[in-house]
């Protein structure tokens, strides 16, 4: 059987080591971090003068800044319920062991820390001591599971793997005074999945069962809604996300209940299905960025610049992305959602111009309707001869179909994949008698899966996926007994409200991680109806999206960057996070913000009546006119106050800057005491970070 992560450690701390031990397993090997250097090693005894600090749930992993070297603990976890007998924590609380002792605050340092902490405060990250939660049940079938939990992980979902390596390579390789392979360091390497988990005990038609929804997202390209888009040179997508709905019927095990006892105490699974077989049913399904290289560029306009390269140049991205895809998961049933008019255009025929260069000899045609020139475009291989003819796209013209709040109109897209949705079935699998290690007996494989997009793979794409949710469950619920034939979970009016609560949940969550806030739409995700009211909180959100998107994100894509090991920082990378514009650009919005205060101060106090109006009349209009020239300038270089990326500069932000400083020195008013004192300055802001991403590469 596999060494399973530990469930409870101690951390004891001296001046010049870290240790942690299971009391559990007293005979388990000490894993030591040596201080500061952190080097790594295994102890058979417990070591003698560290104080026991604290129990913790976990090593979340270890990272490297500036000037020390950090492990970051998990001091608290969060019981979430248990899948298939496997209890599911969620990561609430964390702390930073520093390697060295610093007398001094570092700027730099301070921020990094700050970005971190903040990133895994806000993500949602779950983990479990026994249960792989970054791959599908169709992928655990095929394991083997005597294999460590971190070696079985899903890479694209093994969200800590960055933090996880320095233990990872002394595990594979040791160190010289300890070499070669240290599998006493397995049980102390703990997977983490970042994404979106819920587990409900509840009923359909007096049947008890199950109802789980995974969301996983990849740590590959992950960022921020207009800092992250498309794809890059090694095939990752923006945004990608695999959703697994899971139905296990026979479960007595899948509530917040204590151990049963022994084992059950170690790895936190308890058995138990009353005799009866426990049976899993799972649909998988994904999303991700539009596959060619494209971005929306801020300019703090409501609407971004739309940036599209030459098609060709992602075609072997394109094909390292649809390569790894259908080798996952089969089939590939691409479905387009992005507007086919104004600045969506673009995109969707660059998708669709993309697919006919993978797809040989493809067959192209379209299905219409009253309502639109083009509801449905087909394309399809004409032969069966080359792997990516296992690609088939589908686009639907979502706005239009749906415009006037007729939300039901979705299921003309379900009944066009009708025969696509047979053909692809869904896994199945039950418990095998006796079996300790818990393994499947395969029933059914899921042979194909729906890649859903949008613009931004968020509302429009979570309506769909919840409607194709709802057809899998319908079948797999006639197909246990449970409904009748032609009958929906529908008549069920409890699990109606469970099912859309749980999608809707899924909405937000997957929205809050890329762009700020919840999703839109999920009024009809929760109701089934379109209502004013989901339109004005739509409307809301939109706003707060605007504001985070241009003002907030750039930490957030920085604090992303520097997780998941996209920027490494190092010793000469100082003041990385200092504002290097030049001053007179950076005092424009506290001029702006002093106006409006002159201004409302004028406009709201009280006068004497002996007073004379012209003198503040002139005084109110002088300021009136300050705050607009500083809000017209402010418009007119919106990129110059952009919160972007410090760590990892995106091109066409280092471009854009460039053209903003070359138009301000042309500005009648300021242009030349800003060419007087930028010197350099235009650069000096991203100079830091292209030094961490050229070592990268």
């Amino acid at each position: 059987m596999a060494a399973l992560p530990f469930r409870d450690i101690n951390v004891h701390a001296s001046a010049s080591h870290y240790a942690f031990t299971s009391p559990s397993s007293p005979s388990a090997p000490t894993l030591v971090v040596d201080r500061p250097s952190g080097d790594l090693r295994l102890n058979d005894g417990v070591l003698l003068g560290g104080k026991r600090v604290s129990s913790i749930a976990g090593i979340l992993g270890m990272i490297k800044l500036r000037l020390d070297k950090y492990i970051i603990v998990i001091t608290k976890a969060q019981p979430m319920g248990r899948l298939k007998g496997h209890m599911i924590y969620k990561v609430i609380a964390t702390e930073f062991l520093p390697l060295r002792e610093r007398p001094l605050h570092d700027q730099d340092e301070d921020t990094y820390l700050a970005l971190l902490k903040a990133l895994i405060k806000s993500g949602p990250m779950y983990f479990s001591y026994s249960f792989d939660l970054t791959n599908t049940f169709q992928r655990q079938s095929q394991l083997d599971p005597s294999i460590p939990l971190w070696k079985r992980a899903d890479d694209r979902f093994f969200w800590n793997r960055f933090v996880q390596s320095d233990l990872i390579d002394f595990r594979i390789s040791g160190t010289r005074h300890q070499q070669g392979q240290q599998s006493g360091v397995d049980p102390y390497i703990l997977p983490v999945m970042y994404g979106m988990m819920e587990i409900i005990t509840t009923r359909v038609k007096s049947t008890p069962l199950t109802l789980v929804l995974i969301t996983r997202r990849s740590r590959h390209r992950a960022g921020t809604r207009y800092f992250s888009r498309g794809i890059d040179e090694d095939g990752h997508v923006s945004n990608f996300n695999e959703t697994e709905q899971i139905i296990i019927l026979n479960d007595s095990a899948s509530g917040l209940g204590g151990f049963a006892g022994g084992g059950g105490m170690q790895n936190g699974k308890v058995g138990g299905s009353g005799g009866k077989e426990v049976q899993i049913m799972s649909y998988v399904q994904t999303r991700g960025s539009v596959p060619v290289f494209w971005a929306e560029v801020n300019t703090l306009h409501y609407t971004p610049k739309l940036q599209i390269r030459g098609v060709e140049t992602a075609v072997s991205a394109a094909q390292a992305h649809f390569a790894e895809q259908i080798r996952l998961y089969g089939d590939n049933y691409l479905v387009n959602l992005v507007k086919q008019k104004g600045r969506e255009q673009r995109v969707k025929e660059a998708y669709e111009q993309m697919i006919k260069m993978l797809v040989t000899s493809p067959y192209e045609g379209t299905s219409e309707d009253s309502r639109s020139n083009e509801k449905f475009h087909l394309v399809e291989p004409g032969s069966r001869q080359q792997q990516f003819d296992r690609l088939h796209y589908i686009y639907f013209d979502f706005h239009n179909e749906t415009k006037g709040m007729q939300w039901h109109r979705v299921q003309f897209l379900i009944d066009q994949l009708h025969d696509a949705l047979e053909k692809q079935q869904y896994f199945r699998g039950v418990d095998m008698p006796a079996d300790l290690e818990g393994r499947l007996e395969v029933r059914n494989h899921q042979t194909s899966v729906v890649r859903t997009n949008c613009m931004d793979c968020l509302d429009r794409t979570n309506v769909v996926q919840s409607a194709l949710a709802r057809a899998a469950i319908n079948r797999q619920l006639t197909d246990l007994g449970i409904l009748s034939r032609g009958e929906t979970f529908s008549s069920d009016p409890a699990f109606e409200i469970l099912f859309r609560k749980i999608w809707a949940d899924n909405a937000d969550v997957v929205s809050t991680s890329y762009s700020g806030t919840g999703a839109l739409k999920t009024d009809f995700t929760r109701t089934g109806v379109r209502t004013k009211a989901g339109a004005l909180q739509d409307l809301r959100n939109s706003i707060m999206r605007y504001a985070k998107n241009n003002f907030a994100d750039g930490p957030k894509q920085d604090a992303f960057d520097l997780f998941l090991g996209a920027y490494l920082p190092t010793t000469s990378s100082y003041l990385v996070f200092v504002d290097q514009r030049p001053l007179l650009i950076q005092s424009v919005p506290y001029i702006f913000a002093f106006s409006l205060f002159f201004v409302f101060i004028g406009s709201f106090t009280r006068r004497l009546p002996d007073a004379a109006v012209l003198p503040l009349r002139i005084f109110i209009l002088f300021w009136l006119a300050v705050a607009a020239w500083c809000a017209n300038f402010i418009i007119r270089n919106g990129m110059l106050y952009v919160n972007w990326p410090k760590l990892n500069p995106r091109p066409w932000a280092t471009e854009g800057y460039q053209e903003a400083i070359s138009n301000v020195r042309k500005d009648k008013v300021i242009g030349g005491l800003v060419a007087r004192h930028e010197r350099g300055l235009s650069t000096a802001r991203y100079t830091n970070a292209e030094e961490g991403k050229k070592r990268i590469e």
